[in-house]
């Protein structure tokens, strides 16, 4: 189960199907996961608060339990797409997708990059 959360006045461009299979395809179904959809000020808090970083992040994952956890990410990352050279869409989910394989238990490296280029090119049409 999926359950989103917009508290930005910026449209997801994302829809909940998507977030759905993608988070099913990496975390399986049963898993539960809330994403909650915020500005820079709200993931600059949550930002300061759990990583003591003084800064937005575009995306923040947190385990509740083995079968249960929250992604919160971050709509105000425009200017991030572009430097990746990734359309606004596709950078979204690809944030997502990197969300995702935190909660599966993956740290930053090649084997989570890999992952991540797989998750991409499966979901993003």
């Amino acid at each position: 189960m999926i359950n989103v959360l917009n508290s930005t006045k910026i449209k997801n461009p994302i829809a909940n199907k998507k977030l759905q299979e993608i988070k099913d395809a990496i975390l399986g179904k049963r898993y539960e996961l809330s994403v909650v959809l915020v500005d820079n000020k709200t993931s600059k808090k949550l930002n300061i608060e759990n990583r003591k970083k003084d800064k937005p992040a575009n995306v923040l994952s947190f385990p509740l339990d083995e079968k249960a956890g929250e992604i919160f990410l971050d709509l105000e990352t425009k200017k991030e797409s572009e430097e990746f050279e990734m359309s606004y869409k596709k950078y979204l989910t690809f944030l997502f997708i990197h969300g995702c394989l935190h909660l599966k238990g993956y740290d930053h490296g090649a084997e989570m990059e890999k992952l991540e280029d797989k998750f991409i090119k499966k979901f993003f049409n």
